[in-house]
């Protein structure tokens, strides 16, 4: 495919400590010459009056008033202002004059010309017109509709127009692929994936270890990522805490992140687990080198269902063994994985695999090179060139 010009429509902020998929694309997508103009998020969440919410729009306000910022070679990212109120029809309607004209003005001042309309947002009809755009993608990478405090209707009737409307239609688990494909014929099937030379810096033997971390006692059970109530399974990590004291469990991330009704108060009672906040995207290699297993011990609901966690491939690449609760997108990653049906399963295989039962480096490995974002964009891009 040839270098385009790529509005991409993120649903997650650049500069965003926790990376997603949006972020990582958008990088690759500019690595291979195409430039790239990134819009964070519209914010679909209705915001509460939490005061990580109250500083999030606070934020997004100051940002709001400068350019677009170049951030790397070929990507310009661009905040702009949206009234959070969207159920309400004269707001959608403002929402939509404002981000069209303020797009327009900037890809006329930065000469993004026949673009290419690269979306996440599955409202995305109820700001911008797709017909004014010579293809369109959406990759859906999430049920965004099933996070707390989402407007369920509106996102399912947009999400529906959406898919329907665009060229291509890409996907990250098999049960997004079902509900979408009968929208869209050309709807493809790509797993998350990782950024497998990023990870693998953690069976670096001069990598130093995070201070915070290099001091807790063995094993260390470590989970990276949204400390979130509807995507964590807190009650499996009480069970953890408390039956094996000896484990020191490490949690890294925001807490709240996507549901600030999150509450861990139960969990900070017991002294083995350790709440690290949120790290930057360098240095997490560094601290998963300090771990002796990544978990993802994941609620199971509406959610979840159409999840396949970024993690999992990232643990691999850093060498890590990787227990997990059986997610729909996991059931085929026995291989490589120890995959749990039950928190009691859960437990039990972390003590087989503190014990030496664990599936070989080599076969881990393997399977983490195989899913690259390089790899991943690169069949991406082929079929929307084709198209």
């Amino acid at each position: 495919m040839k270098s385009e010009n790529l509005i991409l429509l993120s649903t997650a902020d650049w500069d965003n400590p926790f990376w997603t998929n949006k972020q990582h694309v958008a990088c690759e997508l500019a690595r291979t010459g195409h430039r790239v103009f990134y819009i964070d998020s519209l914010g679909l969440r209705r915001p509460s009056a939490s005061a990580q919410d109250l500083k999030r729009i606070w934020g997004r306000v100051k940002k709001a008033i400068r350019p677009p910022q170049n951030v790397r070679e070929n990507v310009w990212v661009w905040s702009p202002i949206v009234i959070p109120l969207q159920r309400y029809k004269a707001v959608q309607q403002l929402n939509r004059f404002l981000l069209n004209t303020g797009l327009k003005f900037w890809l006329w001042k930065l000469n993004f010309n026949d673009s290419l309309f690269w979306t996440y947002n599955p409202m995305t009809t109820r700001f911008f017109n797709l017909k004014d755009y010579k293809k369109t993608v959406y990759h859906c990478v999430d049920e965004i509709k099933a996070q707390p405090g989402m407007p369920v209707e509106e996102i399912e009737a947009a999400e529906t127009e959406l898919v329907k409307g665009v060229d291509v239609c890409f996907v990250t688990a098999e049960h997004l692929f079902e509900t979408r494909k009968s929208l869209n014929p050309n709807t493809h099937y790509f797993s998350n994936v990782a950024d497998y030379a990023h990870f693998s810096q953690a069976r670096e033997s001069d990598l130093e270890v995070p201070e915070d971390v290099k001091n807790l006692s063995k094993p260390v059970i470590g989970f990276v990522g949204a400390i979130s109530g509807y995507k964590v399974n807190f009650s499996l990590l009480e069970q953890m805490a408390a039956k094996h004291p000896e484990w020191s469990i490490v949690m890294i991330g925001k807490v709240g992140e996507g549901d600030p009704w999150t509450d861990v108060s139960t969990l900070k009672k017991y002294s083995n687990i350790h709440f690290l906040g949120p790290k930057s995207y360098q240095s997490l290699p560094a601290y998963m080198k300090a771990f002796d297993v990544g978990i993802l011990p994941n609620m199971l609901n509406e959610y979840t269902k159409s999840m396949f966690p970024m993690k999992f491939y990232e643990y691999l690449a850093a060498g890590l063994p990787v227990v997990a609760t059986e997610l729909n997108a996991l059931k085929n990653c026995k291989h490589i994985a120890a995959i749990t049906k039950s928190d009691e399963a859960f437990v039990q295989a972390l003590e087989q695999t503190l014990a030496g039962q664990v599936i070989p480096l080599e076969a881990r490995l393997e399977a983490a090179k195989e899913q690259t974002y390089e790899r991943r964009t690169k069949k991406m891009l082929d079929i929307v060139g084709d198209f």
